[in-house]
């Protein structure tokens, strides 16, 4: 659709162009994110000239005001009239078109607010759906555009994004300048990453089994281990903590993190074995992964030789990162004990749970200066699969009282929430790699970026869209690498 062909309109201008028979959608749009375009698809594919209603902001909760917000509703080319109802309320706008169908996201069903519309609508004989949006963790956009037009747009989004909240080239820039001044601590799983390189030979006589020849491999810190090494890599001082086995693997993590200048206090336990996960690839394609790991707790006195270790570092630190694979080294004790110091203090906390395949949850975190689930951890945790993506953040913003939230959308970005005195404001940020080369730790890269910018005093969006661009980079080479400094400021430059 072209957008020149859409209006934007009070409800006092609506003319007898709209058809009878149109199609209303609902909200405020205070900011739009792919929860919102989920659910605007759903309308539009439901057959007829769509309506989008913008809420008005005649209260003054809104962080953008009720123009600006019908105007990213129209960017999105995906309504035919976009009306702001200013004063007016969903019901008069139902009495002066008469819609035939009325969408409505799946956290306004109980809504007080919808009772009068939806006796409306019902009384004439149209109809009432509600759908949060297809709950998807791949993206099909290359089957719309090419790869280039693809990025193109998605970095047009991201200049929108820095625009709507202010931001300039040399903001993001100059934020970074401060992280050296910086000291953070990581604690978490450590796994150790092997990729190895194959050529397909075809498939067996024998059964049907895939064939291929090994040809080289090579090894990469992940997990909490990645995190410390990108913080490093970006400036700050940064001291690592965790729990390893006596192996190969766990020689080969200690050697990474002193090659990289992290002070790592690794507790040893002979009665488990480092994490160890090996993916086998052809070209740029994995074909399948075998892991080696325990998922057991760690033991009383490993969680004793933990915090011991952590009880002097932290006496220092600006903040401190857990990343929690739910492999067995963040315990409830451990739990209580970072927490309990973060409060004497007063250092700034941030986490994030890797449980898609694992038991666990992000709602145990509470009270943090940051929290990072994706879309599968979210619903997750409040077992959750038909709710709007809007209704589960602020769910999981109340249930928790975190500072800020970033859920990540895999293919489809982030969203950015903040807590302010004024309440609470959201931003999305575009994933900018359309083709990426290894999506496997592109999250921990984005808390790295997160915890470095929030742990030297800069805003949240601020450091969110530095994130975006870290994430970029990330995703461009096989494995886990950090990405230092200087790249991460060449790529803002280039994209901005």
């Amino acid at each position: 659709m072209d957008n020149q062909n859409q209006k934007i309109l009070s409800l006092s201008e609506v003319q007898s162009d709209i058809p009878l028979d149109c199609i209303f959608a609902y909200g405020h749009f205070s900011t739009i994110h792919p929860g919102h375009i989920r659910y605007l698809k759903h309308a539009r594919e439901a057959g007829g000239y769509l309506v989008v209603c913008v809420m008005g902001d005649q209260d003054g909760r809104f962080q953008f005001n009720e123009y600006e917000r019908a105007e990213a509703v129209s960017l999105l080319g995906l309504a035919d009239s976009v009306v702001m109802l200013q004063a007016n309320s969903l019901a008069d706008a139902i009495r002066l078109i008469r819609p035939r169908l009325l969408v409505l996201g799946t956290e306004l069903r109980d809504s007080s607010e919808l009772v009068e519309p939806i006796r409306l609508i019902s009384e004439y004989g149209g109809k009432v759906m509600y759908h949060a949006g297809d709950v998807t963790y791949a993206s099909a956009s290359l089957l719309t555009g090419s790869e280039r037009q693809i990025e193109n747009e998605r970095v047009l989004q991201l200049r929108r994004a820095c625009q709507r909240q202010g931001l300039s080239k040399n903001d993001l820039i100059e934020s970074i300048s401060k992280w050296e001044n910086t000291d953070i601590a990581v604690v978490g799983d450590s796994i150790v990453d092997e990729y190895t390189a194959c050529e397909a030979l075809g498939m067996s006589a024998e059964a049907p089994v895939i064939v291929v020849k090994e040809l080289e491999s090579r090894s990469f810190i992940g997990a909490a281990a990645i995190v410390a090494a990108h913080i490093k890599s970006l400036g700050p001082s940064c001291s690592f903590f965790s729990v390893c086995g006596d192996d190969n693997p766990a020689k080969f993590l200690k050697d990474s993190l002193r090659r990289a200048k992290i002070r790592e206090f690794l507790v040893t336990d002979e009665n488990r074995p480092t994490t160890f996960k090996k993916r086998y690839i052809v070209e740029n394609q994995k074909l399948f992964r075998v892991s080696r790991l325990e998922e057991i707790e760690v033991s009383r006195e490993i969680q004793h030789h933990l915090m011991n270790h952590l009880e002097i570092a932290l006496r220092k630190c600006n903040g401190l990162v857990v990343s929690d694979f739910v492999y067995g080294v963040i315990t409830d004790s451990i739990l209580a004990f970072i927490e309990d110091a973060a409060r004497k203090k007063s250092f700034k906390l941030f986490a994030d749970v890797q449980c898609s395949s694992q038991y666990g949850s992000i709602e145990r975190f509470k009270g943090y200066d940051l929290l990072c689930p994706n879309e599968r951890e979210l619903r997750l945790a409040f077992e959750d699969k038909r709710s709007g993506l809007e209704a589960l953040s602020q769910k999981l913003l109340a249930t928790t009282n975190c500072k800020n939230l970033l859920v990540k959308l895999s293919a489809e970005g982030f969203v950015a929430y903040s807590r302010n005195s004024e309440g609470i404001t959201s931003q999305a940020f575009p994933a900018l790699s359309v083709n990426p080369v290894d999506v496997a730790g592109a999250g921990d890269s984005v808390l790295a970026v997160m915890a470095a910018g929030l742990a030297s005093g800069e805003s949240m969006m601020k450091t969110a869209a530095i994130a975006c661009c870290m994430a970029q980079l990330a995703v461009e080479t096989m494995g886990n690498q950090p990405v230092n400094r200087q790249s991460l400021i060449h790529r803002i430059v280039d994209l901005l």
